[in-house]
């Protein structure tokens, strides 16, 4: 199962799930089956546990936005490495902790590592010897980085070859094998969220 189906398998398990969970020793039910690779146990571990690993996250990092993200990279992760899960050295949901953590720290690495190059990119500003609008061109070069930064993966992929490197859509449809409406889809929801960020905060009366 590809990264974007186990994203979509995700979104989709948001709602209720509606498989069957024995109600005896269901968590153990949901790890042996995860582990054999059944998705129907991801979902069920997704609808269990998703909440967990977002209010680890939102906690850390103080984004929600961030949260989702990281909540869906767990999920995918463990479905990736399930085969390395030891119920006899802990519970599933301890395991998943452990994958919330490590991601967490991933990503508080990566947002220090863009703090630091928006630093070097705005001194070297001071040292621009261009035309008088390409310090503003810089800006804006530095203000879409940092946003698609904290974009869901494919909808950071996707505007980046738009923006980076030119691409039209059609064109990031046929370099990543995505189907063009799809193109379309992760386009339109990574600008929406980049506009919302990106947004003037009214001031307060």
């Amino acid at each position: 199962m590809t990264a974007h189906r186990i994203t979509s398998h995700l979104v989709e398990a948001a709602e209720p799930y509606s498989g069957h969970t024995p109600a005896e020793d269901g968590d153990d039910w949901i790890a042996r089956g995860l582990v054999r690779g059944d998705e129907h146990c991801l979902a069920a571990a997704y609808h269990r546990w998703g909440r967990l690993v977002h209010t680890l996250a939102a906690r850390a990092l103080g984004d929600p936005r961030e949260a989702e993200d990281i909540t869906q990279q767990v999920f995918v992760a463990a479905w990736r490495g399930r085969s390395t899960f030891r119920p006899e050295r802990g519970t599933l949901p301890a395991w998943l902790t452990g994958i919330t953590r490590r991601k967490i720290a991933d990503t508080l690495t990566a947002r220090t590592r863009r703090t630091e190059l928006a630093a070097t990119l705005g001194a070297a500003l001071e040292h621009e010897a261009g035309t008088e609008d390409q310090p503003e061109r810089v800006l804006d070069r530095m203000v879409v980085t940092e946003e698609l930064a904290r974009l869901p993966r494919v909808q950071r992929d996707v505007l980046e070859l738009a923006y980076f490197a030119d691409l039209t859509q059609t064109q990031i449809a046929d370099r990543t094998g995505m189907p063009l409406g799809t193109v379309k889809s992760h386009a339109r929801r990574g600008l929406r969220r980049m506009r919302h960020s990106l947004a003037p905060v009214a001031p307060v009366a």
